[in-house]
Protein backbone atom coordinates (compact mmCIF):
# COMPACT_ATOMS: atom_id res chain seq x y z
CA UNK A 1 0.00 0.00 0.00
CA UNK A 2 1.23 3.80 -0.66
CA UNK A 3 2.23 5.49 2.48
CA UNK A 4 -0.60 8.37 0.99
CA UNK A 5 -3.23 5.34 0.88
CA UNK A 6 -2.17 4.02 4.46
CA UNK A 7 -2.18 7.74 5.68
CA UNK A 8 -5.55 8.45 4.49
CA UNK A 9 -6.90 4.71 5.66
CA UNK A 10 -5.04 5.97 9.56
CA UNK A 11 -7.20 9.62 8.91
CA UNK A 12 -10.63 8.14 8.09
CA UNK A 13 -10.47 5.45 10.88
CA UNK A 14 -9.61 7.89 13.43
CA UNK A 15 -12.19 9.99 12.29
CA UNK A 16 -14.95 7.56 12.53
CA UNK A 17 -13.50 6.29 15.76
CA UNK A 18 -13.69 9.51 16.91
CA UNK A 19 -17.02 10.13 15.97
CA UNK A 20 -18.30 6.92 17.32
CA UNK A 21 -16.44 7.31 20.56
CA UNK A 22 -18.04 10.61 21.62
CA UNK A 23 -21.29 9.21 20.67
CA UNK A 24 -20.88 6.69 22.65
CA UNK A 25 -20.12 8.58 25.88
CA UNK A 26 -22.57 11.24 25.23
CA UNK A 27 -24.99 8.16 24.83
CA UNK A 28 -23.56 6.37 28.37
CA UNK A 29 -24.29 9.41 30.75
CA UNK A 30 -28.12 9.16 29.38
CA UNK A 31 -28.36 5.17 29.55
CA UNK A 32 -26.76 5.45 33.12
CA UNK A 33 -29.32 7.72 33.88
CA UNK A 34 -32.09 5.97 32.66
CA UNK A 35 -30.50 2.41 34.12
CA UNK A 36 -30.02 4.14 37.96
CA UNK A 37 -34.07 5.36 37.42
CA UNK A 38 -34.97 2.04 36.62
CA UNK A 39 -33.18 0.03 39.22
CA UNK A 40 -34.29 3.06 41.64
CA UNK A 41 -38.01 2.68 40.52
CA UNK A 42 -38.41 6.07 39.39
CA UNK A 43 -38.29 7.77 35.65
CA UNK A 44 -35.52 9.32 34.82
CA UNK A 45 -34.96 11.77 32.05
CA UNK A 46 -37.68 11.16 29.55
CA UNK A 47 -38.71 14.88 28.38
CA UNK A 48 -36.17 16.21 26.20
CA UNK A 49 -37.31 14.36 22.26
CA UNK A 50 -38.68 10.67 22.22
CA UNK A 51 -37.55 9.24 25.34
CA UNK A 52 -35.55 11.23 26.33
CA UNK A 53 -32.97 10.86 23.65
CA UNK A 54 -32.17 14.34 22.80
CA UNK A 55 -30.57 14.90 26.45
CA UNK A 56 -27.24 14.36 25.87
CA UNK A 57 -27.97 17.64 22.87
CA UNK A 58 -29.29 19.29 25.37
CA UNK A 59 -26.65 18.99 28.37
CA UNK A 60 -24.24 19.91 25.41
CA UNK A 61 -25.69 22.98 24.89
CA UNK A 62 -25.84 23.58 28.86
CA UNK A 63 -22.24 23.17 29.00
CA UNK A 64 -21.52 25.58 26.06
CA UNK A 65 -23.49 28.09 27.47
CA UNK A 66 -22.86 28.22 31.17
CA UNK A 67 -20.74 30.77 32.44
CA UNK A 68 -16.82 29.74 32.99
CA UNK A 69 -16.04 30.68 36.23
CA UNK A 70 -11.87 30.84 37.21
CA UNK A 71 -10.91 31.05 41.23
CA UNK A 72 -9.22 34.46 41.84
CA UNK A 73 -6.15 32.85 43.40
CA UNK A 74 -6.11 29.22 41.07
CA UNK A 75 -2.84 28.60 38.65
CA UNK A 76 -4.64 29.88 35.88
CA UNK A 77 -2.41 27.87 33.62
CA UNK A 78 -2.56 24.76 35.48
CA UNK A 79 -6.46 25.27 36.09
CA UNK A 80 -6.97 25.05 31.95
CA UNK A 81 -4.32 22.80 31.11
CA UNK A 82 -5.85 20.34 33.59
CA UNK A 83 -9.10 19.33 31.87
CA UNK A 84 -7.22 19.03 28.62
CA UNK A 85 -4.44 16.51 30.34
CA UNK A 86 -7.41 13.82 31.72
CA UNK A 87 -9.41 14.32 28.21
CA UNK A 88 -6.52 14.22 25.85
CA UNK A 89 -5.05 10.62 27.31
CA UNK A 90 -8.82 9.17 27.94
CA UNK A 91 -9.44 9.86 23.90
CA UNK A 92 -6.33 8.32 22.52
CA UNK A 93 -5.72 5.28 24.02
CA UNK A 94 -9.07 3.76 21.56
CA UNK A 95 -6.22 4.24 18.39
CA UNK A 96 -4.81 0.82 19.73
CA UNK A 97 -7.54 -1.40 20.92
CA UNK A 98 -8.75 -3.73 17.95
CA UNK A 99 -12.63 -3.69 17.81
CA UNK A 100 -12.66 -6.46 14.84
CA UNK A 101 -10.41 -8.67 12.48
CA UNK A 102 -10.03 -8.42 9.08
CA UNK A 103 -13.78 -8.03 7.36
CA UNK A 104 -14.92 -7.32 3.41
CA UNK A 105 -16.21 -4.22 2.43
CA UNK A 106 -18.67 -4.55 -0.49
CA UNK A 107 -17.53 -1.01 -2.40
CA UNK A 108 -13.80 -1.64 -1.67
CA UNK A 109 -11.75 -3.58 -3.87
CA UNK A 110 -9.52 -5.63 -0.64
CA UNK A 111 -10.11 -6.42 2.77
CA UNK A 112 -10.14 -4.06 5.68
CA UNK A 113 -9.15 -4.11 9.49
CA UNK A 114 -11.26 -2.76 12.06
CA UNK A 115 -8.44 -0.97 13.99
CA UNK A 116 -6.36 2.07 13.42
CA UNK A 117 -2.82 0.41 13.80
CA UNK A 118 -1.17 -2.48 15.31
CA UNK A 119 1.76 -1.90 17.64
CA UNK A 120 4.25 -4.30 18.89
CA UNK A 121 4.35 -2.72 22.22
CA UNK A 122 0.29 -1.91 22.09
CA UNK A 123 -1.08 -2.67 25.70
CA UNK A 124 1.69 -0.57 26.95
CA UNK A 125 1.07 2.19 25.46
CA UNK A 126 -2.56 1.89 26.62
CA UNK A 127 -1.27 1.64 29.73
CA UNK A 128 1.17 4.40 29.97
CA UNK A 129 -1.39 6.95 28.41
CA UNK A 130 -4.44 5.48 31.15
CA UNK A 131 -1.89 6.07 33.61
CA UNK A 132 -1.67 9.94 32.29
CA UNK A 133 -4.93 10.65 32.97
CA UNK A 134 -4.09 11.15 36.97
CA UNK A 135 -2.16 13.70 36.27
CA UNK A 136 -4.90 16.17 35.18
CA UNK A 137 -6.56 15.35 38.47
CA UNK A 138 -3.93 16.11 40.62
CA UNK A 139 -3.54 19.27 38.56
CA UNK A 140 -6.75 20.36 39.08
CA UNK A 141 -6.95 19.74 42.94
CA UNK A 142 -3.64 21.69 43.11
CA UNK A 143 -4.19 24.65 40.88
CA UNK A 144 -7.95 25.34 41.64
CA UNK A 145 -6.65 27.21 45.28
CA UNK A 146 -9.65 25.36 47.04
CA UNK A 147 -8.28 22.72 50.14
CA UNK A 148 -11.51 19.80 49.23
CA UNK A 149 -10.14 19.98 45.67
CA UNK A 150 -6.32 19.44 46.42
CA UNK A 151 -7.65 16.45 48.88
CA UNK A 152 -9.85 15.29 45.85
CA UNK A 153 -6.47 15.10 43.46
CA UNK A 154 -4.12 13.60 46.56
CA UNK A 155 -6.50 10.52 46.67
CA UNK A 156 -6.97 10.11 43.12
CA UNK A 157 -2.34 10.06 43.12
CA UNK A 158 -2.93 7.60 45.91
CA UNK A 159 -5.63 5.46 44.60
CA UNK A 160 -3.83 5.38 41.42
CA UNK A 161 -0.76 4.14 42.69
CA UNK A 162 -2.21 1.33 44.86
CA UNK A 163 -4.54 -0.06 42.44
CA UNK A 164 -2.38 0.71 39.20
CA UNK A 165 0.23 -2.25 40.59
CA UNK A 166 -2.25 -4.72 41.34
CA UNK A 167 -3.82 -4.43 37.66
CA UNK A 168 -0.18 -4.58 36.17
CA UNK A 169 0.30 -7.68 38.16
CA UNK A 170 -3.05 -8.68 36.82
CA UNK A 171 -1.87 -8.27 33.56
CA UNK A 172 1.14 -10.59 33.73
CA UNK A 173 -0.32 -13.89 33.27
CA UNK A 174 -2.45 -12.74 29.95
CA UNK A 175 1.08 -11.91 28.76
CA UNK A 176 2.47 -15.12 29.37
CA UNK A 177 -0.03 -17.00 27.60
CA UNK A 178 -0.49 -14.98 24.77
CA UNK A 179 3.67 -13.99 24.44
CA UNK A 180 2.99 -10.94 22.81
CA UNK A 181 2.03 -7.22 23.85
CA UNK A 182 0.15 -6.59 20.53
CA UNK A 183 -3.09 -6.20 21.53
CA UNK A 184 -4.16 -7.62 17.85
CA UNK A 185 -1.75 -10.90 18.91
CA UNK A 186 -3.77 -11.26 21.95
CA UNK A 187 -6.99 -11.04 20.84
CA UNK A 188 -5.92 -14.14 18.00
CA UNK A 189 -4.35 -16.16 20.17
CA UNK A 190 -7.78 -16.25 22.05
CA UNK A 191 -9.49 -17.73 19.36
CA UNK A 192 -9.43 -21.60 19.95
CA UNK A 193 -12.23 -24.05 21.10
CA UNK A 194 -14.73 -22.76 18.62
CA UNK A 195 -13.92 -19.11 19.32
CA UNK A 196 -14.03 -19.36 22.99
CA UNK A 197 -10.51 -19.48 23.79
CA UNK A 198 -10.77 -16.41 26.17
CA UNK A 199 -8.42 -16.11 29.14
CA UNK A 200 -10.87 -16.00 31.46
CA UNK A 201 -11.83 -19.43 30.58
CA UNK A 202 -8.48 -20.60 30.58
CA UNK A 203 -6.21 -20.22 33.38
CA UNK A 204 -6.77 -16.21 34.18
CA UNK A 205 -10.01 -16.22 35.96
CA UNK A 206 -7.93 -14.64 39.46
CA UNK A 207 -6.36 -12.17 36.75
CA UNK A 208 -9.54 -11.33 35.18
CA UNK A 209 -11.13 -10.74 39.23
CA UNK A 210 -8.49 -8.95 40.09
CA UNK A 211 -8.40 -6.42 36.73
CA UNK A 212 -12.13 -6.16 36.79
CA UNK A 213 -11.41 -4.44 40.39
CA UNK A 214 -8.73 -2.56 39.55
CA UNK A 215 -10.05 -0.49 36.54
CA UNK A 216 -13.48 0.13 38.23
CA UNK A 217 -10.58 1.81 40.92
CA UNK A 218 -9.03 3.16 37.98
CA UNK A 219 -11.65 5.20 36.67
CA UNK A 220 -12.85 6.60 39.98
CA UNK A 221 -16.13 4.83 39.80
CA UNK A 222 -18.64 3.85 42.50
CA UNK A 223 -17.99 2.30 45.25
CA UNK A 224 -14.38 3.84 44.67
CA UNK A 225 -15.00 7.48 43.78
CA UNK A 226 -13.51 8.85 46.89
CA UNK A 227 -11.90 11.73 45.04
CA UNK A 228 -15.03 13.06 43.81
CA UNK A 229 -17.23 11.99 47.16
CA UNK A 230 -20.15 14.60 47.62
CA UNK A 231 -20.66 13.89 51.15
CA UNK A 232 -16.89 14.83 52.25
CA UNK A 233 -15.57 17.12 49.55
CA UNK A 234 -17.67 18.87 48.03
CA UNK A 235 -17.63 17.59 44.48
CA UNK A 236 -13.71 16.63 45.13
CA UNK A 237 -11.06 17.98 41.98
CA UNK A 238 -13.52 19.37 39.83
CA UNK A 239 -15.08 21.71 42.66
CA UNK A 240 -14.08 24.74 41.34
CA UNK A 241 -14.68 23.85 37.90
CA UNK A 242 -17.70 25.03 35.16
CA UNK A 243 -19.14 25.32 31.69
CA UNK A 244 -17.10 23.32 29.37
CA UNK A 245 -13.87 22.74 31.18
CA UNK A 246 -16.52 20.62 34.08
CA UNK A 247 -17.28 18.96 30.91
CA UNK A 248 -14.23 18.25 29.72
CA UNK A 249 -13.70 15.86 33.01
CA UNK A 250 -16.80 14.59 32.57
CA UNK A 251 -16.55 13.27 29.17
CA UNK A 252 -13.13 11.52 30.52
CA UNK A 253 -14.38 9.76 32.60
CA UNK A 254 -17.00 8.18 30.41
CA UNK A 255 -14.57 7.65 28.08
CA UNK A 256 -11.70 6.28 30.52
CA UNK A 257 -14.87 3.66 31.60
CA UNK A 258 -15.18 2.80 27.55
CA UNK A 259 -11.56 2.11 27.33
CA UNK A 260 -11.42 0.10 30.60
CA UNK A 261 -14.67 -1.97 28.89
CA UNK A 262 -12.87 -2.29 25.86
CA UNK A 263 -9.64 -3.30 27.72
CA UNK A 264 -11.43 -6.17 29.63
CA UNK A 265 -13.38 -7.40 26.63
CA UNK A 266 -9.69 -7.61 24.62
CA UNK A 267 -7.43 -9.26 27.06
CA UNK A 268 -9.71 -11.36 29.03
CA UNK A 269 -12.92 -11.91 26.99
CA UNK A 270 -11.57 -12.62 23.41
CA UNK A 271 -12.06 -9.36 21.96
CA UNK A 272 -13.86 -9.71 18.96
CA UNK A 273 -13.51 -13.76 19.24
CA UNK A 274 -16.70 -15.85 19.23
CA UNK A 275 -18.81 -18.87 17.83
CA UNK A 276 -18.97 -18.09 14.40
CA UNK A 277 -16.32 -15.43 13.76
CA UNK A 278 -13.97 -17.36 11.49
CA UNK A 279 -17.14 -17.57 8.95
CA UNK A 280 -18.89 -14.74 9.50
CA UNK A 281 -16.58 -12.10 10.37
CA UNK A 282 -18.71 -9.36 10.79
CA UNK A 283 -20.15 -11.01 13.69
CA UNK A 284 -16.78 -9.98 15.26
CA UNK A 285 -17.25 -6.19 16.47
CA UNK A 286 -21.01 -7.34 17.70
CA UNK A 287 -19.62 -9.94 19.90
CA UNK A 288 -17.13 -7.00 20.81
CA UNK A 289 -19.76 -4.59 21.62
CA UNK A 290 -21.58 -6.75 23.28
CA UNK A 291 -18.97 -7.76 25.87
CA UNK A 292 -18.30 -4.05 26.39
CA UNK A 293 -21.89 -3.19 26.97
CA UNK A 294 -21.65 -5.67 30.04
CA UNK A 295 -18.82 -4.29 31.69
CA UNK A 296 -20.50 -1.05 30.96
CA UNK A 297 -23.42 -2.18 32.59
CA UNK A 298 -21.77 -3.70 35.43
CA UNK A 299 -20.29 -0.03 36.12
CA UNK A 300 -23.77 1.01 36.46
CA UNK A 301 -25.44 -1.53 38.56
CA UNK A 302 -22.46 -1.20 41.04
CA UNK A 303 -23.50 2.71 40.96
CA UNK A 304 -26.77 1.91 42.07
CA UNK A 305 -26.00 -0.64 44.37
CA UNK A 306 -22.75 0.13 46.29
CA UNK A 307 -22.19 2.24 49.11
CA UNK A 308 -19.18 4.03 48.76
CA UNK A 309 -15.84 2.91 50.90
CA UNK A 310 -13.93 4.51 53.81
CA UNK A 311 -10.65 5.59 52.49
CA UNK A 312 -8.76 3.26 54.65
CA UNK A 313 -10.91 0.30 53.38
CA UNK A 314 -10.11 1.43 49.91
CA UNK A 315 -6.26 1.27 50.80
CA UNK A 316 -6.42 -2.04 52.82
CA UNK A 317 -8.06 -3.77 50.10
CA UNK A 318 -6.06 -2.93 47.19
CA UNK A 319 -2.25 -3.46 49.13
CA UNK A 320 -3.63 -6.00 51.48
CA UNK A 321 -6.04 -8.24 49.11
CA UNK A 322 -5.42 -7.27 45.25
CA UNK A 323 -1.83 -7.20 45.11
CA UNK A 324 -1.72 -9.85 46.99
CA UNK A 325 -3.82 -11.87 44.99
CA UNK A 326 -2.31 -10.44 42.13
CA UNK A 327 1.21 -12.05 42.75
CA UNK A 328 -0.62 -15.19 43.49
CA UNK A 329 -1.77 -15.18 40.18
CA UNK A 330 1.50 -14.40 38.31
CA UNK A 331 2.97 -17.43 39.90
CA UNK A 332 -0.02 -20.05 39.00
CA UNK A 333 0.60 -18.65 35.48
CA UNK A 334 4.13 -18.74 35.06
CA UNK A 335 3.91 -22.38 36.85
CA UNK A 336 0.98 -23.05 34.15
CA UNK A 337 2.38 -21.59 31.73
CA UNK A 338 5.70 -23.89 32.06
CA UNK A 339 3.53 -27.14 32.58
CA UNK A 340 1.72 -26.53 29.29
Amino acid sequence: MLPFEQLLAWSVKIAIGFVLLMTTVAYLSLIERRLLAFIQMRYGPNRVGPFGLFQPIADGLKFIFKEDLVPLDADKFLYVMAPALSLVPALMTFVLIPVGGEVTVPFLDRPITLYVTSVNVGLLAVLAMTGMGVYGIVMAGYASNNKYSLLGGLRSSAQLVSYELAMSLSIIGVLIQAGSLDLVTIVERQGGAWGLGWHVFWFQPIGFFVFLISMIAETNRAPFDLPEAESELVAGFHTEYSSMKFAMFFIAEYANMVTAAAMATTLFLGGWQGPGVAQIPWLGPVYFILKMALFLFLYVWLRASSPRLRYDQLMNFGWKFLLPLALVNVVLSATLGLWF
